[in-house]
């Protein structure tokens, strides 16, 4: 399970704290416990049938009060100083924007490179800046214990580094509508060389073949039609259901061949939809909206082998 692995440089850190906390409430749970016990035996009414005046210990107040203030205070700075460790990242730390909105996640690189799924290289400094474009979203990662808020109009910063090569989910924290639920994606941690070929490769995004070296490198790919591991890569699915249920866009089942209504410039028209269709949407989903949905489709960067094998893919869900 993703919450116990530690994947990470800030997992190690937030669970240090966990454990130190909990530690320190065991030893108070069974010091008290201890002293209940021995008070009701060594006090109980048989043994002091009558009872006694008992005087203050300004000494025994001192100790009581100061030891658990002391405690207080260790808590306070350990997670404190873990704290601002993770909200200042590495000079040396790649900065990647990531976008929330309802109800998907998208990554983009110094470069221009966007993406999905999150692609980090291993052993190094990555650093998050969260925003949204809707409502307020929680950014979190489980298996690094790294959490932050996606706010509209600001953007809050954190940062990891992967100490464990692999695929991670990314989870919204915060109820954001309907689909909540639905709004995952995934980091994908691969050695510094195979991000390297990707970030300054040709493509546009990376590919089930290449940079999803992955298909071979990610086991939560394999086994998938090459359509289906595109839309699943992509994050498309977090919208799109592929079995007719419904989400907030289209779902893709028995869609091709179906007459649609779609707004051009605020225009309705019936369409049927096609393979020029389908490319021209997936390609431009700004310019023509189907109706009855938001127009919330972001602009995904695909290679023309993506675009077939998704294209392709549809079709055999009829």
């Amino acid at each position: 399970m993703d919450w116990m692995n530690q994947a990470a440089i800030s997992a190690q850190k937030s669970d240090a704290v966990f454990f130190y906390v909990f530690g320190l409430s065991v030893a108070f749970l069974i010091f008290i416990t201890v002293l209940m016990i021995y008070f009701v035996i060594r006090y109980s009414k048989k043994r002091h049938p009558k009872a006694e005046q008992i005087e203050g210990h300004v000494g025994l107040e001192i100790v009581w009060t100061s030891i658990p203030l002391v405690l207080f205070l260790s808590i306070f700075y350990y997670g404190w100083t873990n704290y601002e460790y993770m909200s200042q990242a590495p000079r040396d730390a790649m900065a990647v924007k990531v976008t929330a909105r309802q109800w998907s996640w998208s990554f983009e690189y110094p470069n221009g490179k966007q993406s999905k799924v999150l692609f980090a290289p291993l052993g190094k400094p990555m650093k998050m800046e969260v925003r949204s474009v809707d409502v307020v979203h929680g950014f979190f990662i489980p298996s690094f214990r790294l959490k932050i808020d996606a706010m509209p109009a600001r953007t809050n910063t954190t940062w990891f580094q992967a100490t464990k090569p692999g695929s991670y989910d990314i989870e919204c924290t915060v109820i954001c509508g309907v689909d909540h639920s639905l709004m995952l994606s995934k980091v994908i941690v691969v050695p510094e060389e195979e991000f390297k070929a990707w970030y300054f490769g040709g493509e546009e995004a990376p590919e089930p073949g290449k940079s999803f070296r992955t298909a071979e490198a990610h086991p939560d790919l394999q086994g998938l039609a090459p359509g289906l591991a595109v839309l699943t890569a992509k994050g498309c699915l977090a919208c799109h259901s592929v079995d007719g249920k419904p989400k907030v866009g289209p779902t893709l089942k028995a869609l091709y061949g179906k007459e649609e209504q779609i707004l051009i410039a605020g225009v309705a028209k019936t369409i049927r939809v096609d393979d020029a269709y389908l490319r021209r949407f997936i390609t431009n989903p700004m310019d023509q909206q189907v109706r009855g949905y938001p127009p919330a489709m972001p602009q995904t960067a695909l290679t023309e082998q993506e675009l077939n094998d998704v294209v392709r893919y549809i079709k055999t869900l009829n």
